[in-house]
Protein backbone atom coordinates (compact mmCIF):
# COMPACT_ATOMS: atom_id res chain seq x y z
CA UNK A 1 0.00 0.00 0.00
CA UNK A 2 1.39 3.38 -1.07
CA UNK A 3 -0.85 5.91 0.65
CA UNK A 4 -1.03 9.37 -0.90
CA UNK A 5 -1.03 10.91 2.59
CA UNK A 6 2.61 11.32 3.74
CA UNK A 7 1.55 11.12 7.41
CA UNK A 8 0.00 7.64 6.98
CA UNK A 9 -0.41 5.59 9.22
CA UNK A 10 -0.63 8.33 11.85
CA UNK A 11 -4.38 8.72 11.54
CA UNK A 12 -5.26 4.99 11.78
CA UNK A 13 -3.08 4.65 14.87
CA UNK A 14 -4.62 7.66 16.62
CA UNK A 15 -8.17 6.73 15.62
CA UNK A 16 -7.64 3.19 16.97
CA UNK A 17 -6.41 4.65 20.26
CA UNK A 18 -9.46 6.94 20.21
CA UNK A 19 -11.71 3.87 20.01
CA UNK A 20 -9.97 2.34 23.02
CA UNK A 21 -10.06 5.45 25.21
CA UNK A 22 -13.71 6.11 24.26
CA UNK A 23 -14.88 2.84 25.78
CA UNK A 24 -12.53 2.48 28.76
CA UNK A 25 -14.78 4.56 31.10
CA UNK A 26 -18.01 3.33 29.48
CA UNK A 27 -18.94 0.54 31.93
CA UNK A 28 -18.89 2.64 35.11
CA UNK A 29 -20.73 5.54 33.45
CA UNK A 30 -23.33 3.02 32.29
CA UNK A 31 -23.70 1.63 35.82
CA UNK A 32 -24.25 5.19 37.07
CA UNK A 33 -26.90 5.71 34.33
CA UNK A 34 -25.17 8.79 32.98
CA UNK A 35 -27.04 9.09 29.70
CA UNK A 36 -25.15 12.07 28.33
CA UNK A 37 -21.64 10.73 28.92
CA UNK A 38 -22.57 7.22 27.69
CA UNK A 39 -24.01 8.69 24.51
CA UNK A 40 -20.90 10.85 24.10
CA UNK A 41 -18.61 7.82 24.35
CA UNK A 42 -20.75 5.78 21.96
CA UNK A 43 -20.79 8.61 19.42
CA UNK A 44 -17.05 9.27 19.52
CA UNK A 45 -16.18 5.56 19.70
CA UNK A 46 -18.36 4.49 16.75
CA UNK A 47 -17.33 7.55 14.74
CA UNK A 48 -13.65 6.77 15.36
CA UNK A 49 -14.21 3.11 14.47
CA UNK A 50 -15.75 4.04 11.11
CA UNK A 51 -12.98 6.53 10.33
CA UNK A 52 -10.31 4.02 11.40
CA UNK A 53 -11.59 1.37 8.98
CA UNK A 54 -12.18 3.87 6.19
CA UNK A 55 -8.71 5.38 6.49
CA UNK A 56 -7.14 1.95 5.96
CA UNK A 57 -9.33 0.70 3.11
CA UNK A 58 -9.22 3.96 1.11
CA UNK A 59 -5.74 5.17 2.05
CA UNK A 60 -4.58 5.11 -1.58
CA UNK A 61 -7.68 4.63 -3.76
CA UNK A 62 -11.31 5.57 -4.43
CA UNK A 63 -12.51 2.15 -5.51
CA UNK A 64 -16.01 1.15 -4.47
CA UNK A 65 -14.86 -2.10 -2.87
CA UNK A 66 -17.30 -2.24 0.08
CA UNK A 67 -20.64 -0.67 -0.88
CA UNK A 68 -22.64 -2.21 1.97
CA UNK A 69 -20.07 -1.00 4.50
CA UNK A 70 -20.28 2.48 2.96
CA UNK A 71 -24.08 2.44 3.30
CA UNK A 72 -23.70 1.67 7.00
CA UNK A 73 -20.73 3.94 7.75
CA UNK A 74 -22.29 6.95 6.03
CA UNK A 75 -25.30 6.69 8.33
CA UNK A 76 -23.07 6.21 11.38
CA UNK A 77 -21.17 9.39 10.47
CA UNK A 78 -24.41 11.36 10.25
CA UNK A 79 -25.73 10.05 13.56
CA UNK A 80 -22.45 10.20 15.47
CA UNK A 81 -21.52 13.71 14.33
CA UNK A 82 -24.86 15.02 15.61
CA UNK A 83 -24.72 12.61 18.56
CA UNK A 84 -21.61 14.29 19.99
CA UNK A 85 -23.32 17.68 20.24
CA UNK A 86 -26.63 16.12 21.32
CA UNK A 87 -24.82 14.30 24.14
CA UNK A 88 -23.31 17.59 25.23
CA UNK A 89 -26.79 19.11 25.29
CA UNK A 90 -28.03 16.28 27.52
CA UNK A 91 -25.06 16.84 29.85
CA UNK A 92 -25.56 20.61 30.00
CA UNK A 93 -29.25 20.09 30.73
CA UNK A 94 -28.37 17.69 33.55
CA UNK A 95 -25.94 20.21 35.05
CA UNK A 96 -28.56 22.94 34.82
CA UNK A 97 -31.15 20.80 36.65
CA UNK A 98 -28.64 20.05 39.40
CA UNK A 99 -27.91 23.76 39.81
CA UNK A 100 -31.64 24.27 40.46
CA UNK A 101 -31.70 21.64 43.20
CA UNK A 102 -29.58 23.65 45.64
CA UNK A 103 -28.74 20.48 47.54
CA UNK A 104 -32.18 18.83 47.35
CA UNK A 105 -32.50 15.32 45.96
CA UNK A 106 -34.72 14.38 43.05
CA UNK A 107 -37.55 11.93 43.65
CA UNK A 108 -37.36 8.54 41.84
CA UNK A 109 -40.14 9.68 39.52
CA UNK A 110 -38.29 12.88 38.68
CA UNK A 111 -35.08 10.94 38.05
CA UNK A 112 -36.89 8.52 35.74
CA UNK A 113 -38.53 11.36 33.81
CA UNK A 114 -35.21 13.21 33.57
CA UNK A 115 -33.46 10.09 32.28
CA UNK A 116 -36.11 9.54 29.60
CA UNK A 117 -35.81 13.17 28.47
CA UNK A 118 -32.03 12.89 28.22
CA UNK A 119 -32.33 9.66 26.20
CA UNK A 120 -34.65 11.45 23.77
CA UNK A 121 -32.09 14.25 23.40
CA UNK A 122 -28.94 12.12 23.19
CA UNK A 123 -30.30 9.34 20.97
CA UNK A 124 -33.55 10.67 19.51
CA UNK A 125 -32.09 13.77 17.85
CA UNK A 126 -29.35 11.84 15.97
CA UNK A 127 -31.92 9.29 14.75
CA UNK A 128 -34.17 12.15 13.64
CA UNK A 129 -31.36 13.82 11.69
CA UNK A 130 -30.44 10.49 10.06
CA UNK A 131 -34.04 10.20 8.84
CA UNK A 132 -34.19 13.83 7.67
CA UNK A 133 -30.98 13.45 5.70
CA UNK A 134 -32.68 10.99 3.36
CA UNK A 135 -34.79 13.90 2.10
CA UNK A 136 -31.70 15.71 0.77
CA UNK A 137 -29.62 12.68 -0.21
CA UNK A 138 -28.99 12.74 -4.00
CA UNK A 139 -27.03 9.49 -4.36
CA UNK A 140 -25.92 6.43 -2.44
CA UNK A 141 -22.71 7.86 -0.88
CA UNK A 142 -19.39 9.54 -1.69
CA UNK A 143 -15.89 8.09 -1.42
CA UNK A 144 -12.98 10.44 -0.72
CA UNK A 145 -9.45 9.16 -1.22
CA UNK A 146 -7.58 9.00 2.14
CA UNK A 147 -10.88 9.61 3.97
CA UNK A 148 -13.28 6.88 2.83
CA UNK A 149 -17.06 6.74 2.69
CA UNK A 150 -18.99 9.92 3.41
CA UNK A 151 -22.70 10.81 3.30
CA UNK A 152 -23.83 12.59 0.13
CA UNK A 153 -25.88 15.76 0.57
CA UNK A 154 -27.62 17.78 -2.15
CA UNK A 155 -26.71 21.46 -1.78
CA UNK A 156 -30.16 23.00 -1.47
CA UNK A 157 -31.78 25.34 1.05
CA UNK A 158 -33.63 22.37 2.53
CA UNK A 159 -30.28 20.72 3.36
CA UNK A 160 -29.35 23.63 5.62
CA UNK A 161 -32.65 23.37 7.48
CA UNK A 162 -32.87 19.59 7.68
CA UNK A 163 -29.19 18.69 8.15
CA UNK A 164 -26.47 21.34 8.35
CA UNK A 165 -28.11 23.50 11.02
CA UNK A 166 -28.37 20.83 13.74
CA UNK A 167 -24.87 21.04 15.30
CA UNK A 168 -25.19 24.84 15.46
CA UNK A 169 -28.72 24.76 16.88
CA UNK A 170 -27.83 22.13 19.48
CA UNK A 171 -24.66 24.02 20.39
CA UNK A 172 -26.70 27.18 20.91
CA UNK A 173 -29.09 25.31 23.25
CA UNK A 174 -26.11 23.97 25.21
CA UNK A 175 -24.76 27.49 25.47
CA UNK A 176 -28.09 28.71 26.89
CA UNK A 177 -28.18 25.91 29.48
CA UNK A 178 -24.57 26.57 30.47
CA UNK A 179 -25.18 30.30 30.86
CA UNK A 180 -28.24 29.63 33.03
CA UNK A 181 -26.24 27.15 35.11
CA UNK A 182 -23.50 29.68 35.78
CA UNK A 183 -26.13 32.29 36.60
CA UNK A 184 -27.75 29.96 39.14
CA UNK A 185 -24.44 29.33 40.87
CA UNK A 186 -23.70 33.03 40.95
CA UNK A 187 -27.13 34.27 42.05
CA UNK A 188 -27.93 31.58 44.59
CA UNK A 189 -24.35 30.97 45.67
CA UNK A 190 -24.86 27.23 45.27
CA UNK A 191 -21.93 25.48 46.87
CA UNK A 192 -20.31 22.65 44.94
CA UNK A 193 -20.45 20.52 48.07
CA UNK A 194 -24.24 20.58 47.85
CA UNK A 195 -24.13 19.29 44.29
CA UNK A 196 -22.88 15.92 45.52
CA UNK A 197 -25.98 15.43 47.64
CA UNK A 198 -28.34 15.75 44.68
CA UNK A 199 -26.99 12.71 42.87
CA UNK A 200 -25.03 9.77 44.27
CA UNK A 201 -22.90 9.63 41.12
CA UNK A 202 -22.05 13.33 41.05
CA UNK A 203 -19.19 14.91 42.95
CA UNK A 204 -18.06 18.55 42.80
CA UNK A 205 -14.97 17.49 40.85
CA UNK A 206 -17.01 15.51 38.34
CA UNK A 207 -19.48 18.38 37.97
CA UNK A 208 -16.66 20.75 37.06
CA UNK A 209 -15.19 18.27 34.57
CA UNK A 210 -18.57 17.84 32.89
CA UNK A 211 -18.95 21.60 32.67
CA UNK A 212 -15.49 21.89 31.08
CA UNK A 213 -16.42 19.16 28.57
CA UNK A 214 -19.53 21.13 27.61
CA UNK A 215 -17.47 24.30 27.15
CA UNK A 216 -14.90 22.52 24.97
CA UNK A 217 -17.66 21.12 22.77
CA UNK A 218 -19.41 24.48 22.46
CA UNK A 219 -16.22 26.34 21.54
CA UNK A 220 -15.04 23.66 19.10
CA UNK A 221 -17.91 21.72 17.51
CA UNK A 222 -20.34 24.64 17.23
CA UNK A 223 -17.89 26.82 15.24
CA UNK A 224 -17.09 23.77 13.11
CA UNK A 225 -20.81 23.51 12.31
CA UNK A 226 -20.88 27.18 11.31
CA UNK A 227 -17.75 26.68 9.19
CA UNK A 228 -19.35 23.70 7.40
CA UNK A 229 -22.37 25.85 6.52
CA UNK A 230 -20.14 28.64 5.18
CA UNK A 231 -18.10 26.23 3.04
CA UNK A 232 -21.22 24.56 1.63
CA UNK A 233 -22.92 27.90 0.93
CA UNK A 234 -19.98 29.01 -1.25
CA UNK A 235 -21.09 26.53 -3.91
CA UNK A 236 -24.24 26.98 -5.97
CA UNK A 237 -27.28 26.44 -3.73
CA UNK A 238 -29.80 24.77 -6.02
CA UNK A 239 -33.60 24.78 -5.66
CA UNK A 240 -35.10 21.76 -3.96
CA UNK A 241 -37.03 20.90 -7.14
CA UNK A 242 -33.71 20.11 -8.86
CA UNK A 243 -33.16 17.19 -6.47
CA UNK A 244 -35.77 15.05 -8.24
CA UNK A 245 -33.82 15.45 -11.48
CA UNK A 246 -30.47 14.36 -10.03
CA UNK A 247 -31.37 11.78 -7.37
CA UNK A 248 -29.97 8.34 -8.14
CA UNK A 249 -29.47 5.95 -5.23
CA UNK A 250 -27.43 3.59 -7.42
CA UNK A 251 -24.71 6.15 -8.17
CA UNK A 252 -21.58 6.81 -6.13
CA UNK A 253 -19.33 9.86 -6.38
CA UNK A 254 -15.60 9.08 -6.30
CA UNK A 255 -13.37 11.98 -5.25
CA UNK A 256 -9.57 11.64 -5.62
CA UNK A 257 -7.36 13.35 -3.04
CA UNK A 258 -6.03 15.76 -5.68
CA UNK A 259 -9.59 16.97 -6.28
CA UNK A 260 -10.84 17.56 -2.74
CA UNK A 261 -7.49 19.03 -1.69
CA UNK A 262 -7.51 21.57 -4.53
CA UNK A 263 -9.89 23.90 -2.67
CA UNK A 264 -8.32 25.23 0.53
CA UNK A 265 -11.55 25.77 2.49
CA UNK A 266 -13.10 22.56 1.21
CA UNK A 267 -10.00 20.64 2.24
CA UNK A 268 -10.09 22.23 5.69
CA UNK A 269 -13.74 21.19 6.14
CA UNK A 270 -12.99 17.58 5.15
CA UNK A 271 -9.89 17.34 7.35
CA UNK A 272 -11.58 18.91 10.37
CA UNK A 273 -14.54 16.52 10.19
CA UNK A 274 -12.06 13.67 9.80
CA UNK A 275 -10.25 14.57 13.04
CA UNK A 276 -13.26 15.58 15.17
CA UNK A 277 -13.99 12.11 16.64
CA UNK A 278 -10.33 11.55 17.52
CA UNK A 279 -10.07 14.94 19.21
CA UNK A 280 -13.34 14.49 21.14
CA UNK A 281 -12.34 10.99 22.30
CA UNK A 282 -9.06 12.16 23.76
CA UNK A 283 -10.64 15.24 25.34
CA UNK A 284 -13.19 13.07 27.12
CA UNK A 285 -10.49 10.67 28.33
CA UNK A 286 -8.35 13.54 29.61
CA UNK A 287 -11.29 14.76 31.71
CA UNK A 288 -12.50 11.37 32.96
CA UNK A 289 -9.80 8.77 32.31
CA UNK A 290 -7.56 10.07 35.09
CA UNK A 291 -10.22 10.98 37.64
CA UNK A 292 -10.42 9.39 41.08
CA UNK A 293 -13.36 7.16 40.12
CA UNK A 294 -11.42 6.01 37.07
CA UNK A 295 -8.40 5.13 39.20
CA UNK A 296 -10.64 3.10 41.51
CA UNK A 297 -11.99 1.16 38.56
CA UNK A 298 -8.47 0.61 37.20
CA UNK A 299 -7.45 -0.81 40.58
CA UNK A 300 -10.49 -3.11 40.63
CA UNK A 301 -9.70 -4.31 37.11
CA UNK A 302 -6.07 -4.88 38.06
CA UNK A 303 -7.01 -6.85 41.18
CA UNK A 304 -9.48 -8.95 39.18
CA UNK A 305 -6.87 -9.74 36.53
CA UNK A 306 -4.24 -10.50 39.17
CA UNK A 307 -6.62 -12.82 40.98
CA UNK A 308 -7.56 -14.51 37.70
CA UNK A 309 -3.95 -15.15 36.69
CA UNK A 310 -2.97 -16.14 40.24
CA UNK A 311 -5.78 -18.67 40.50
CA UNK A 312 -5.05 -19.97 37.02
CA UNK A 313 -1.36 -20.35 37.85
CA UNK A 314 -2.17 -22.09 41.13
CA UNK A 315 -4.39 -24.61 39.34
CA UNK A 316 -1.68 -25.35 36.79
CA UNK A 317 0.90 -25.80 39.54
CA UNK A 318 -1.44 -28.04 41.56
CA UNK A 319 -2.18 -30.19 38.52
CA UNK A 320 1.52 -30.55 37.76
CA UNK A 321 2.20 -31.95 41.26
CA UNK A 322 -0.34 -34.77 40.89
CA UNK A 323 1.56 -37.92 40.06
CA UNK A 324 -0.02 -40.39 37.66
CA UNK A 325 -0.87 -43.78 39.10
Amino acid sequence: MHASDPTFPLYPILSFLAIVVSFIPFSWHLRARNVGTCSYMLSTGLYSLVEFINSIIWADNVNNVAPVWCDISAQVIIGASVGITASTLAISRQLYNISLMNGHSMTPREKRRDTIFNVVIAFGIPLLVMALHFVVQPRRFDIFEEIGCQPATFNTVAAYVLYFMWPVLIGFCSCVYSALTLRNFYNHRVEFAKVASTNSGMSPSRYIRLMLLVFVDMFCNTPIGVFAIIVSARAAVLPFSALSETVDFTSVQLVPASEWKADRLGRAAVEINHWVPVFCSFVFFIFFGFAEEAKKNYRKAYESLKELFYCGGSRVEANSTIKPR
